[in-house]
């Protein structure tokens, strides 16, 4: 019987202390505090302000300034100048209507722009400068691309071979010739005018095929 007794409560002893050790039985055993949650109250960070926008994505407020007079500048350096300014809307064009791209801007000069000199404009407004290369004078009056209106043929001589193939329809055959006795290579079409062409100006466009004879500019036609 004593050792009945004994025995249980070394038993019961064995339980408390099991006890004791366990965090689950609410025993004196330190527990790892658990992160507080984040308030609902607590105060946010404040939204950065952002400009509103237009159903089409452009900025609703109408920021002005006041156009200079590019004419003389270099090209690089009008465009340059221009988006100092806030203009970002930037293109420009070959005064002498040859339709030459301006692929190096340092080496073409601004003849005429798009927007007056002194003119207060949105800087959203797209700017628009008529060029010629450094080595060339600007002409009296800016030379406007050909174009076959009423499709009908337009007289195409003096123009440039890549105005002239720009200003027909894309599906038409065209066969350029020099007009020299060299039998030259037309590669650059843009440094060759045209002499002489068939069909004649004036002629109904029917899709017919186009020959132009032509010679590099500042050469003279035969």
């Amino acid at each position: 019987m004593r050792n009945r007794l004994v025995l249980t409560a070394l038993f019961t002893a064995a339980v408390g202390a099991l006890a004791a050790c366990d965090p689950a039985t609410g025993g004196s055993a330190a527990k790892t505090p658990s992160a507080a949650p984040a308030s609902s109250t607590a105060p946010s960070a404040p939204a950065t302000p952002t400009a509103s926008a237009s159903p089409d994505g452009k900025v609703a407020a109408d920021v002005r300034a006041t156009v200079p007079d590019f004419a003389g500048m270099g090209l690089q350096a009008a465009q340059d100048k221009a988006q100092d300014i806030g203009f970002y809307g930037l293109t420009s064009h070959d005064s002498l209507g040859r339709d030459r791209l301006q692929a190096f801007d340092r080496n073409w000069k601004v003849c005429g722009q798009s927007v007056k000199a002194g003119t207060s404009a949105s800087t959203g407004t797209t700017l628009d400068f008529g060029s010629v290369k450094l080595d060339e004078t600007c002409p009296d009056k800016e030379q406007a691309a050909p174009t076959a209106a009423g499709g009908t043929m337009p007289d195409f001589r003096g123009r440039s071979v890549k105005a002239a193939r720009a200003a027909l329809d894309s599906g038409t055959s065209i066969t350029v010739n020099d007009a020299s006795a060299e039998d030259r290579w037309v590669l650059m079409e843009s440094n060759w005018k045209v002499c002489a062409q068939n069909p004649a100006a004036g002629t109904a466009l029917k899709g017919q095929p186009v020959t132009f004879t032509a010679v590099k500019f500042g050469e003279n036609c035969t």
